[in-house]
């Protein structure tokens, strides 16, 4: 039997780790469809219920967002009733935005639908190499601070 083709490709921990990636945000993607919510949708439902009332261009910087492309997001989710945009107390030249009770509900139901799919992802480690790989990941990505 012949070797696999790309071996030194595919023994490299970038190249796996991209493949356990792409693994991880279809799983997700897909337990978020089941609840109508896309992938973005989510990340920024999410950061204005961490960050709001949030200041539109604070929201896009603090999710690394194209202002055009968080524009079409937050037109999204404002026409589904889950945000509102007003002018910001502390400054009226902007918008803050706001989760509604309606967009709560929806993000714990998301929230729920996604640790399903990373738990599913995660499912051959057991609980104590979930737990160091993630904080493998952590100190990897960049984003342990």
């Amino acid at each position: 039997m012949s070797e696999a083709p790309l071996p030194a490709i595919r023994s490299l921990p970038s190249w796996l780790l991209g493949r356990a990636a792409a693994r991880g945000r279809a799983l997700v993607a897909e337990a978020l469809a089941e609840e109508d919510m896309r992938m973005w949708h989510h990340v920024v439902l999410s950061a204005v219920r961490d960050l709001g009332p949030v200041a539109q261009a604070d929201l896009g910087r603090g999710v690394r967002l194209d202002p055009k492309d968080l524009v079409g997001v937050l037109n999204d989710l404002q026409a589904a009733g889950l945000v509102v945009r007003e002018p910001d107390p502390r400054d009226r030249r902007k918008n803050a935005v706001s989760l509604t009770a309606r967009g709560a509900r929806l993000l714990k139901r998301c929230e729920a639908a996604a640790r399903a799919a990373n738990d599913e992802l995660l499912a051959p480690l057991s609980a104590a190499e979930r737990e160091q790989f993630t904080g493998m990941l952590l100190r990897i990505s960049g984003t342990a601070d």
